[in-house]
Parts: C-alpha cells; structure tokens; sequence
C-alpha cells in the first residue's frame, strides 16, 4: 500500500494507544498517545470523507491546499519538505494531478532548469469547492471542545512546538 493510501484500521479504543497505558508510564508519554490517537482518528474521519465526496485522497487534498496558498507555484523539493513525504511521493501525486488537469508544471522564475508546481484554474475551482467543506468536517469534529479550551490547547501546542523548534526537532 502507497504512504498516500496509508489508512488506519481497528475499532477507536484499539486506535487509542493511551488506553495501554498504566500510572506507572510516563506523563510524557500519555500526552504523546493521546495526542497521537485524536490525530489519527480525525485524520481518518477526514480521509474517508474526502474519498467518499470528492473522490480524492487527503495526500492530493493536502498538495494542493499547499499550492493555494503559493499562487506562483511550489518546487518539488519544496512540497516534499511542506509535506513531510518523500520526493517520490510528491512525483507521484503531482503527476495524477496533472493528468486531471487540476495543477501544472511551470518553469521556475529562480532557475530556469527547474520546475514549479502551480494549481491550475480547475485547480483552483476544485479546491475552492472542496476546503470550504473540509474546514465544516473539522468543525463538525472539533465542535465538542469549548472555544476558550480550543483556544488554550492552541497556545499549549503552540508552547510545545516552539520547544521542539528549539531544540531543532524535525
């Protein structure tokens, strides 16, 4: 199975690793589970629906929202980087997004020897139409959580990743 095709399987208290847990496990280490298992049971959730709407798998879907928001396009490398995928993966999801007609290969305005990704006008239609149901799933998903903790889980996660920054975590 292609990484863009990775999906998890198993019941939500089989996905919850956390529930392994005992008192004698790290503090450190709950918060990792737990965070882990939220992920991937939204990430799932959004997976499916994105299949099940529009046909689209949330690698592409995540391609081409990194490409609206760089008009003027994205090298490869680049993308890879954004993505955290590896080269051949982005080659890949780039090259089914091209036959489809929704992003096209540009040359560079830096390097002329390279390339740039750009969403295509269809491109851009398309994920017009699709980002604004996919940020009401995230909504839908999250809409449980009162704003005030959003807010503050937002700032502690915000605190955390600036602590991984730091200390140059990838």
């Amino acid at each position: 199975m292609q990484d863009e095709d990775r999906q998890e399987t198993g019941t939500p208290q089989e996905l919850d690793l956390a529930t392994r847990l005992s008192s004698e496990h790290h503090q450190s280490l709950k918060l990792w589970l737990r965070m882990l298992s939220c992920t991937v049971r939204i990430e799932n959730e959004i997976r499916s629906r994105l299949r099940a709407g529009f046909g689209i798998t949330l690698p592409r879907f995540d391609l081409m929202a990194q490409l609206e928001r760089h008009p003027e396009g994205l090298r490869m490398g680049e993308l890879s980087r954004r993505m955290m995928v590896t080269g051949g993966n982005i080659t890949g999801i780039t090259d089914q997004l091209e036959r489809e007609g929704l992003v096209e290969r540009v040359p560079d305005p830096q390097d002329k020897r390279a390339f740039a990704v750009r969403l295509t006008a269809a491109g851009q239609a398309a994920f017009g139409a699709m980002a604004g149901v996919h940020e009401g799933w995230v909504e839908e998903l999250l809409g449980h959580v009162a704003p005030q903790d959003k807010e503050r889980l937002i700032a502690l996660l915000s605190a955390m990743k600036a602590g991984l920054d730091e200390r140059g975590g990838a």
